[in-house]
């Protein structure tokens, strides 16, 4: 088996293709430590059995690793990519079958503003968070302002919250009127 890395924006965190699906057509799920896995992908957990592991994120055909501050990728890259081969050889599901989206609680009358978030969100800006090994997800909407976390390479990446302000903000406000700010949620 043949899995290919790839740098991201956030220099502590690698994209790995295993050429196969990871997450198939479920969501993306965010790992941001060991004690939030808990029997909710038995992928994260073998990755998490690595100390120097920070943060897992499963994507739909990716995974992408977090390190630890003083950890250095070029001892822990092999460690990873043989635990990526050895779980995927095994046929084991990356995740479990009972694992759901949490869903953004808005008020009906905002439904058709949010609708139209998600769309250019879906459209325009998850592809290229994806190909950096991330995410962006909706966490919520309220009085003009839009709540959007980033996952996976995306979380903590220096430029992430640029990537909000002036992209994302940007073309949320000129595409739709009502909207007047972006602010990241931290998970």
């Amino acid at each position: 088996m043949m899995i290919e890395t790839e740098d991201t924006p956030n220099p502590a965190t690698l994209k790995f293709l295993p050429g196969r699906d990871v997450t198939g057509d479920r969501s993306p799920v965010d790992f941001a430590e060991a004690g939030v896995v808990a029997g909710r992908s038995a992928l994260a957990d073998v990755l998490f059995g690595m100390a120097e592991v920070k943060r897992v994120f499963l994507g739909s055909d990716f995974v992408s690793v977090t390190k630890d501050d003083g950890a250095d990728w070029d001892a822990l890259r092999p460690q990873v990519l043989v635990a990526l081969t050895d779980f995927f050889k095994s046929g084991k599901p990356a995740l479990a079958e009972d694992i759901a989206a949490p869903e953004a609680d808005i008020f009906p009358e905002d439904s058709e503003i949010v609708a139209r978030v998600k769309e250019l969100l879906d459209t325009r800006v998850r592809p290229a968070v994806a190909s950096d090994g991330g995410d962006i997800v909706f966490r919520g909407y309220r009085e003009g302002v839009v709540y959007l976390s980033m996952q996976g390479a995306c979380s903590g990446c220096p430029s992430s919250k640029a990537t909000l302000r002036h992209g994302v903000e940007n073309m949320l406000r000129h595409y739709i009127p009502e909207v007047t700010a972006v602010e990241p949620v931290e998970e």
